[in-house]
């Protein structure tokens, strides 16, 4: 089922599309600010389909919202606002915004829209099944445009951050890399973060790719960080 994140601050508009779209088929969630929008939209089981986004939001505008989300995440994203100039257009495009409408709209234009938008994205995604970049240590492989990771044929399920993480790693294999250079490389823009939170994560990492009784795939350099080497 298509999961869909709603951000709009005008319940009634919100309730109405998520009743239009929970009608059509659609699995729907709503937020009526900007802050608790990103923290959905943003969460580590997030597994939003579209994110449909007000640019007029309290606490945080969905031009900052759409920014955010898209340090992390590549979700289809509409823009729904009353404002109608061009520099509005633009800016929402500009920081990531797939498409965008304009308030009042007729609900069956904003399903032709998202019909659009998510056709295009499995034809990109056909796509790229297509010509799949792979990386291996051992028998880990992971498939970097689908974002699959397997050891031999059995797929382990990781989430956005386990993911990256191994990817840093699998991607420098005998290099030892610090939790301030994984923490910048994987987390970004949070650099405010802690650098335990590295730690957690490779802890988090190591329950879901290791092999019981079997030495781990990613070892620790004592006061350094972490490798995995051949």
């Amino acid at each position: 089922m298509t999961k869909v994140l709603i951000i709009e601050d005008e319940k009634n508009l919100a309730r109405f599309v998520e009743l239009e779209l929970t009608h059509e088929g659609f699995e729907t969630e709503v937020c009526f600010n900007g802050r608790t929008g990103l923290e959905a939209a943003v969460a580590e089981d997030a597994e939003w389909d579209v994110i449909l986004l007000d640019l007029m939001l309290p606490e945080l505008n969905g031009i900052e919202v759409c920014r955010r989300v898209r340090q992390v995440s590549n979700v289809p994203i509409i823009m729904m606002t009353a404002r109608d100039s061009v520099i509005d257009r633009v800016s929402g495009l500009d920081h990531g915004a797939d498409d965008y409408i304009v308030k009042p709209f007729a609900i069956e234009e904003l399903l032709a829209r998202m019909r659009a938008l998510l056709r295009r994205i499995e034809i990109e995604n056909e796509e790229n099944s297509r010509k799949q970049t792979t990386i291996t240590f051992k028998d880990l492989t992971v498939e970097k445009e689908n974002r699959i990771v397997r050891r031999n044929d059995e797929v382990i399920e990781l989430t956005k951050r386990e993911y990256e993480l191994l990817v840093e790693l699998m991607e420098n294999v005998n290099v030892v890399l610090s939790r301030e250079v994984l923490l910048q490389r994987v987390w970004g823009y949070e650099s405010e973060v802690e650098t335990n939170v590295v730690d957690v994560y490779i802890r988090y990492l190591r329950n879901k790719i290791d092999v019981p009784g079997e030495d781990s795939y990613i070892q620790t350099v004592r006061g350094t960080g972490y490798v995995m080497r051949n």
